[in-house]
């Protein structure tokens, strides 16, 4: 088959029980299935030998993150489409076949996602990727179906194929030699905005990635690290002004820098008024790792200059999602300005 599924696994054995069997009835028409393990410590790799004797394992003798994991697990995968799932997800029938006529019908695509809902409330979508995933001046992610903390119900309102600026990690298909092109995950994030990263770097030689709602995934979301975890507060600020240096097409990049530390800062006072000072530390902390490697950062952001050609930014959005969502209280995806997003060099 010119399909692989591979589900990044640390210490995920419950998941595996619950979602694995599924993955593979929903799968094995179209697709190999194989569990990459991250160094678990809890059996799940002794656990998947015994009980799902026909999916593949690759074992990884440490926990390299979910960048590093999938950059070291994928040199022992060759297939034609890598499709990354995360544990913790339920797919659909005839999911796999679905993102990959997606991609065949678009040559210049180099990557999709499903619809993705929420598995613990299958009527709104889930925070990581819903609809599509989009980015702001700034660097601030959000999605069809979810800014920031809120999440839509989904009404049919975004069921269609179309472009998008990133596609969600939990639920993606990547064409193999895009991905090894482009070098893979930029392992020093670890975890957490590495599947932007990989998007925005293909979007600058000339990708383009999709969501088509034709297919659905519903996410549990917090599988390896919780939504409420401080360390997940630290991971998405540090990689985020990461990730905005490394690619934000700019000339006055350390104002927009330090403009994005300044926003950082409201966002740690906010979490110091509701009380979760924790979160408001990592924020410093994450602060202070990103200035350590802000001159080697600038240096990757040359080298990514240097290759960039015909750049696809459809989907950027050249306003404040921060200053919209918490001064101007809109809360959807459609009560954005559309006259602030990059129209790119294709309209789709």
């Amino acid at each position: 088959m010119d399909t692989a599924v591979v589900i990044l696994n640390w210490n995920g054995q419950a998941w595996l029980e619950r979602f694995l069997p599924l993955v593979v009835q929903r799968s094995a028409a179209d697709a190999r299935v194989i569990v990459a393990d991250n160094g678990s410590t809890d059996g799940s790799l002794d656990w998947v030998r015994a009980n799902a004797p026909g999916v593949g394992t690759i074992a990884l003798t440490e926990n390299l993150g979910f960048a590093g994991g999938y950059n070291e697990a994928l040199k022992q995968v060759e297939a034609r489409y890598f499709v990354l799932l995360n544990s913790d997800v339920e797919v659909t029938e005839g999911w796999v076949r679905t993102l990959r006529d997606h991609l065949e019908a678009n040559p210049d695509m180099a990557a999709c996602q499903p619809k993705m809902l929420s598995y613990r409330d299958r009527t709104r979508f889930e925070h990581a990727g819903a609809a599509g995933g989009f980015i702001d001046r700034n660097g601030y992610p959000f999605c069809r179906g979810r800014i920031f903390e809120i999440t839509e119900e989904d009404h049919g309102q975004y069921d269609d194929d179309r472009d998008v600026f990133w596609a969600t990690g939990a639920c993606l298909m990547v064409r193999a030699d895009a991905f090894r092109a482009a070098g893979g995950f930029d392992a020093s994030l670890f975890a957490h905005m590495e599947e932007i990263d990989l998007c925005w770097r293909l979007r600058r030689t000339g990708w383009r990635i999709g969501h088509t709602s034709r297919a659905t995934a519903y996410h549990v979301g917090g599988g390896a690290l919780g939504y409420g975890s401080p360390r997940k507060t630290y991971l998405n600020f540090r990689n985020s002004l990461a990730v905005l240096t490394k690619n934000l097409r700019s000339r006055w990049i350390l104002g927009r820098i330090l403009h994005r530390v300044i926003l950082d800062d409201f966002a740690a006072l906010k979490f110091l008024l509701e009380g979760h000072g924790r979160h408001a530390w990592e924020v410093g902390r994450a602060h202070r790792h990103f200035c350590r490697r802000l001159p080697g950062l600038l240096r990757e952001r040359a080298r990514l200059q240097a290759l960039e050609r015909d750049p696809d930014l459809t989907g950027m959005y050249h306003r404040s999602v921060a200053y919209d969502r918490y001064l101007l209280g809109w809360k959807t995806f459609t009560d954005l300005d559309r006259t602030a997003f990059d129209q790119g060099r294709r309209s789709r």
